[in-house]
């Protein structure tokens, strides 16, 4: 006698089975127009015609990265592809395919997963459209946690890095500065319900703050704004991931410079401790042009570090991952 293991069983990871979760997963999660093998063996294959291959990697875990009750798994899905396509555009690469591992605890319905495909489809789809999901793995863990390693094409270009900052140089950003820390501070300000996330008060934020809630949820980074600032002369550029006063040093420090920020062009405190935005921060050479989506917000100055209209910035802001985390899940 054959037993239907779908039917006789919860709907659920633990119920299923990987086979089965797999075989709904594949159909929603987007082909890459480099793909020349994709999921079904023990390896994808990418084509690369730079001979060259942009890699990053990122992983998202449930408790310091998300809350179950402010992100839908659509959101999660959607930001996992956002955060690494990121992060390929800051080197000046036009992403081409990514690899998703998802580790979920036995009881995490089906559905959930084919959200969080439909979240990474319609992300690469809207955000860099060509890009697909190649490969990856599934498997069990105790919290959601969500793994993406992104490659990108460089078309003959020469990677943009960190280190290329000089003296004179225009600092710009291509995106929002402190949108997302802003939905943060609304979703653990009043997302909240005796101390505790709660899916009701976030629903509520999104309707009253839709750009802030979303620039932290589901964040829309500038992806192509990196192909053009390569193009532009771009001398150095990274991902706002941490914050603009944390990764602003961390050119400084890679060029051997310092970054002198404009506080009329950058705004306050939030604008510059605040992380997540996902933006795209770039130096370019004096008296360049920028790429359209690029604007001013200061200079490279001789020196070191950080710089706020001319006085040294020491305040700690942004985000790092080992501060004050104690391990609780919210």
């Amino acid at each position: 006698m054959t037993i239907d293991r779908e039917s006789e069983t919860p709907d659920t990871l633990g119920g299923v089975g990987e086979l089965a979760a797999l075989k709904r997963i594949f159909p929603r999660l987007p082909s890459a127009a480099a793909e020349l093998i994709g999921p079904g063996d023990d390896s994808a294959v990418l084509a690369t015609p730079d001979k060259r291959v942009v890699i990053t990697t990122d992983m998202m875990i449930h408790g310091p990265d998300f809350r179950m009750a402010w992100s839908s798994p659509y959101d999660l899905g959607w930001k996992a592809a956002a955060t690494n396509l990121s992060d390929v555009a800051a080197m000046g690469a036009v992403p081409t395919g990514l690899v998703v591992a998802i580790a979920a605890p036995n009881d995490t319905p089906v559905s959930s997963l084919e959200a969080i495909a439909d979240g990474l489809r319609e992300g690469c789809e809207s955000l860099a459209p060509g890009s697909g999901v190649i490969g990856g793995d599934l498997s069990v863990s105790t919290v959601l946690t969500i793994v993406i390693t992104a490659f990108g094409d460089l078309e003959g270009r020469a990677p943009v890095l960190r280190s290329g900052a000089r003296v004179g140089d225009v600092i710009a950003v291509s995106g929002t500065l402190g949108l997302a820390a802003e939905g943060l501070r609304l979703l653990f300000t009043e997302g909240v319900v005796d101390g505790e996330p709660d899916a009701a008060a976030a629903a509520t934020l999104a309707t009253q703050h839709p750009d802030a809630i979303a620039a932290q949820l589901r964040p829309a980074p500038p992806i192509a704004d990196g192909k053009a600032a390569a193009l532009g002369g771009a001398t150095s550029m990274l991902d706002l991931s941490d914050g603009l006063a944390i990764d602003a040093r961390r050119i400084a420090t890679a060029s051997g410079v310092g970054l002198d920020l404009s506080s009329e062009a950058v705004g306050g405190r939030v604008q510059l401790d605040g992380g997540e935005d996902h933006s795209l921060l770039a130096t370019f050479p004096e008296g360049a042009t920028l790429p359209a989506g690029f604007r001013a917000i200061g200079r490279v100055v001789e020196g070191e570090g950080l710089l706020v209209d001319g006085v040294a910035y020491t305040e700690r802001g942004g985000w790092d991952p080992y501060a004050g985390w104690d391990g609780a899940a919210g």
